[in-house]
């Protein structure tokens, strides 16, 4: 699949009901797991935009515009799995009042790339449905693109499923279930 943005967002969603958040968080060894810090250095700051700018290649995606002024920061929703003390992977235990106060929202999940295909988004997704599910919330939603495999895998892996939200995510998901080869049966148009 091309690195080109198709409309809209591929959308998934997830029964936290069904969501043990007590089972712990696993983690490579050498990595730790830690909420964001606010500091007067702005170190966290700076490691966020910098695991994002990996991922999304996008210059507005900044903590500073996009993060702090969204009503739902707080820096304990925010994730980092760091490796010896550095932030290396993070994700988002958010919320966004259009879904309802029921839904959380998992939010900007990234991973270095030197440090991919070690389970590190796996384990941040998790820390933040656990987060999610301490709020209260009993289902979850996310938004990605079509060419995030190894992300919508590990979202699969733990629990997610398409949630169609455009007539051209049907045809859409066909395909992401073939390149990832997954066993299940991708959502289909009902007659």
């Amino acid at each position: 699949m091309s690195q080109e943005r198709i409309m809209p967002p591929i959308a998934m969603k997830v029964d936290l009901t069904k969501f043990d958040e007590t089972e712990p968080v696993k983690l490579p060894e050498g990595y730790t797991l830690r909420t964001f810090c606010e500091s007067e250095d702005k170190a966290d700051e700076r490691a966020w935009d910098s695991i994002i700018a990996a991922t999304f290649k996008d210059p507005e995606c900044t903590m500073e515009k996009l993060m702090y002024p969204d009503p739902a920061y707080e820096p304990s929703r925010i994730f980092f799995v760091c490796y010896q003390g550095e932030p290396v992977a993070t994700a988002a235990g958010w919320f966004i009042p259009e879904y309802g106060e029921d839904c959380g929202h998992l939010h900007m999940v990234a991973a270095l790339p030197e440090h991919a295909g070690k389970g590190l988004g796996i384990a941040v997704t998790r820390a933040a449905m656990q987060r999610l599910k301490r709020d209260g919330k009993v289902r979850g939603r996310l938004n990605t693109d079509d060419f995030r495999l190894p992300a919508i895998k590990s979202y699969l892996r733990l629990g997610w499923e398409p949630q169609i939200v455009g007539d051209n995510q049907y045809d859409r998901w066909k395909i992401i279930y073939e390149k990832l080869d997954w066993k299940a049966a991708p959502p289909v148009r009902e007659e």
